[in-house]
């Protein structure tokens, strides 16, 4: 009879050692042996083993009184309802009871000198043998194991085998076996209802992690298949709609379809390959099918592929018709090294950004971009205590006269010196501050280490005109601070004239200004602080509106500078198109009493153009980049800063 091997025996099966001690005649004084069992002697009863104690006591109690003929031994095993056989140290079945070959479907006949190993399949796995085989030479004091057994009429049976030493002159254990079918059949059962989702009758959250973990194992992967394994992680797009319009009964009715669904689409995938993919419900309108040795990318995508078609025809659910499509996340890549947390971040990581690119796609992991969102949190949840720790600094770029080449003020642009990822330019982090707020107090500290820097200037030179500092504000500060009393504070605490102060507001934050953001403008502008609108020219010019507003300057935006250049080689032949836009906002400006300033300027042709059509200031790296605040010392010294 040959065993099919349940697998390694639980550690519990295996149970600790019990005290047996071999039986003693103390009538005689002479060991004798206990009564045989055909040939084979049989252990004593439990009454007749020496009890603790007994030894001591023998040599001063009288000797027992006779007792009553107890029933042979022999008989006792051969007709007990328990599949017992005695198997001597070598392994081999010495006796056997009729309760075991009936149950194992051999005879009693046949079972002496058998192995008992081959009969009970203890040889299957490494942990069953080794325990079996330490009983056998009596350095263990039992075992206990489950076995899968096949019957010779065809059925599987599950046996509970107990493995105990008999007294050491017996030099045998005893076997006894359990049939626990009954038993295994209801925790199947029960584990079955455990693992599976009620309602789509799908592998649950439970199961498809325990799949998962037990395809990342080393002794899944190294010694067969291809190594890899892929996910597609997806939920419904939209679903939350339908629980809230028709109702949960609706929304039950359309996971089991798409559950239906999905199955289908994992069954054509497993067609003529080794293994079908593991469609399972996490929970909700999430889903996931789980490609163990899967072959590649391609394979991944096929799946996905399939999936949205799938889900492209509409649903019949009791009369109402619903359309539905699907966002998944897809993950494929060497089971070496991956771990099922690592695995499911990515696939949901992944799957965000399907939802994020549109929806109704699949998306596939990428390092690159997933290690860019991994910087940006890092980033972000770094800010705050950055700036408690001093890690950021100011560097300073000139804004010039057009005329004169003169440094006439200067642009407040904040560094952060990251510890890991090191110096980081605004554009790196100040949407970041924006989004968590954390902008109101980085904005504070600018604000304050700007002004400071600008009226220390003006101290080091008290006979030259004072330059005045541009810092640039967020929306958000008006918002979430009092930027009237910031701003009035910081100038009384560093004695710098408000009109050496000027602030920067994006176009389109300035453009839409109402309620208390415009308020906040005017009360800055009255207080005699300079307005400007950076990047003029990018959003939506309400000209108009713009007449009605407490700004003093405008800010060409640099894509207007970059492409003011002569056209071909003839640098007196200019693109004219581009020359009548920027003087037409030029001579706007100066009609409405504003001042203007040019970005990026490079060249010093483009300083020429921008000089001749009216242009006021200028800023770009023809003057300088930006520097930290000794350097500007020395640019203000000179006559002439970048002069073409």
């Amino acid at each position: 009879m040959s065993g099919m091997s349940e697998g390694q025996a639980p550690a519990a099966d295996l149970v600790g050692p019990a005290v047996t001690e071999s039986h003693a005649n103390t009538s005689s004084g002479t060991p004798e042996p206990p009564p045989l069992l055909g040939a084979y002697p049989l252990p004593p009863p439990a009454d007749a083993l020496p009890q603790p104690g007994a030894a001591a006591s023998a040599q001063s109690a009288s000797p027992p009184s006779p007792r009553p003929q107890s029933p042979s031994f022999g008989a006792v095993f051969a007709a007990a309802p328990h599949a017992m056989a005695v198997v001597d140290r070598e392994g081999l079945v010495v006796t056997a009871n009729d309760t075991l070959g009936e149950l194992l479907g051999t005879g009693t006949d046949g079972l002496p000198g058998k192995v008992a190993a081959d009969l009970l399949d203890l040889s299957s796995d490494a942990r069953t043998w080794h325990a079996y085989r330490e009983v056998l030479r009596g350095r263990q004091a039992r075992l206990r194991c489950a076995r899968r057994l096949k019957h010779p009429d065809g059925h599987s049976l599950w046996v509970q085998v107990t493995v105990t030493p008999l007294p050491e002159t017996e030099r045998a254990v005893l076997l006894s076996v359990s049939d626990i079918s009954a038993r295994r059949e209801l925790q199947s059962r029960l584990r079955h209802l455990q693992m599976h989702d009620p309602m789509t009758r799908l592998p649950n959250r439970t199961l498809f992690f325990e799949r998962l973990s037990a395809a990342l194992e080393a002794e899944s992967y190294e010694e067969s298949g291809t190594g890899r394994i892929g996910l597609c992680y997806l939920d419904l797009d939209g679903f939350k709609a339908v629980n809230d319009t028709l109702g949960h009964r609706v929304g039950d009715r359309l996971l089991a379809a798409v559950a239906d669904r999905l199955a289908h689409c994992a069954d054509e995938a497993g067609h003529n390959r080794a293994t079908t993919p593991l469609v399972a419900r996490l929970g909700g309108d999430e889903f996931a099918l789980l490609v163990e040795d899967s072959t590649g990318t391609d394979q991944l995508a096929e799946l996905a592929e399939s999936v949205l078609k799938a889900l492209q025809a509409p649903f019949d659910l009791a009369g109402q018709r619903l359309s539905v499509s699907a966002s998944i996340g897809v993950v494929e890549r060497h089971a070496a090294g991956t771990t099922a947390t690592g695995l499911m971040q990515a696939a949901d990581t992944t799957l965000y950004w399907a939802k994020a690119d549109g929806k109704s796609r699949w998306t596939l992991f990428d390092p690159e971009r997933n290690a860019h969102r991994m910087t940006r949190q890092a980033l972000s949840s770094g800010l705050r205590p950055a700036i408690e720790r001093g890690e950021f600094a100011l560097e300073y770029q000139p804004l010039v006269g057009m005329e004169d080449g003169r440094v006439r003020g200067v642009e407040a642009l904040v560094r952060w010196h990251h510890p890991q990822f090191g110096t980081l330019t605004p554009n790196r982090f100040i949407g970041l501050a924006e989004e968590d707020g954390s902008i109101v107090q980085l904005g504070r500290w600018v604000l304050k280490t700007a002004c400071r820097q600008a009226r220390r200037w003006q101290l080091e030179r008290p006979d030259e005109p004072p330059i005045f500092v541009s810092v640039n504000v967020a929306v958000r500060q008006v918002w979430d601070s009092d930027l009237v009393a910031d701003v009035a504070g910081t100038l009384s605490e560093t004695g710098l004239a408000p009109r050496l102060l000027q602030l920067e507001l994006t176009e389109s934050a300035v453009m839409g200004s109402a309620g208390r953001p415009l308020q906040a403008l005017q009360a800055l502008s009255d207080m005699g602080v300079r307005i400007a609108i950076d990047d003029f020219g990018t959003g939506y010019s309400n000209l108009a509106y713009l007449s009605r507003l407490p700004v003093s300057v405008l800010k060409l935006d640099g894509s207007f500078v970059r492409g003011f250049q002569y056209e071909g080689s003839d640098a007196h032949h200019p693109n004219p198109a581009d020359e009548v836009v920027v003087e037409a906002m030029i001579r706007l400006a100066h009609r409405l009493g504003l001042t203007v300033t040019a970005e990026c300027v490079e060249t010093s042709a483009q300083a020429t153009r921008l000089r001749r059509i009216g242009c006021d200031t200028g800023q770009g790296w023809l003057y300088s980049r930006p520097v930290p605040p000794d350097r500007i010392s020395e640019l203000v010294e000179a006559e002439t800063c970048g002069r073409s």
